[in-house]
């Protein structure tokens, strides 16, 4: 199979998680500024989800530049990846319905777990596959962000039960964490000359 039809069909699935994402903000009734004020958790959550959903879509994109083939071991990791993400609307409109009450800011931290372990396995059928580079391979290494940022998620479910909103710093803590531009693909795809 082409690489390029898996991230298509990848690229539409991500598309459509957004959109699903913007259609749970309802706009008010009243014409005052006021009225968007019962609005804020909603938008903070989008806003959040929106930035975790844009960091995978971001990291996938580097990830398969990076790729020179696709095997149905990849496409079934491929696919686990975009089960989990297509959870996170839910954990979302439910963790901005109830105003980051403790069990769904716990089970958002769950739905954004789950991805991150979905795309440590995809990353590592890439490279059994031998479907990456071998300087890019290298690259993703022992993949320290991605260790990281499955402990802050870890660590912020268990915390949602005793302190909610100290749960939701940690996620966007990863969320800031995976801001700052990781250069290990792109940097080996330069290396290499090949087009990013």
């Amino acid at each position: 199979m082409l690489k390029e039809r898996l991230t298509a069909f990848s690229d539409g699935v991500i598309a459509i998680i957004i959109t699903i994402m913007v259609l749970e903000l309802k706009a008010p009734h009243e014409a005052s500024l006021g009225a968007l004020a019962p609005l804020a958790s909603a938008f903070l959550a989008y806003a959040l989800s929106f930035a975790h959903i844009a960091i995978y879509w971001n990291s996938h994109h580097h990830l398969f530049q990076a790729t020179r083939r696709v095997s149905g071991a990849i496409l079934w990791a491929n696919t686990h990846l975009l089960f989990w993400l297509s959870l996170v609307p839910f954990s979302t409109a439910w963790l901005s319905e109830t105003h980051f009450a403790r069990a769904p800011v716990a089970v958002y931290g769950l739905s954004l777990l789950a991805p991150s372990i979905a795309y440590y396995f995809l990353s590592r059928a890439l490279i059994r596959a031998g479907a990456l580079a071998p300087k890019v391979a290298e690259a993703i290494g022992a993949d320290v962000k991605g260790w990281v940022s499955m402990a802050f998620y870890v660590c912020g479910v268990a915390l949602a039960f005793a302190y909610p909103y100290a749960s939701m710093g940690l996620y966007a803590i990863v969320a800031v964490i995976w801001f700052i531009p990781d250069r290990r693909i792109e940097g080996r795809l330069e290396a290499e000359g090949e087009p990013d």
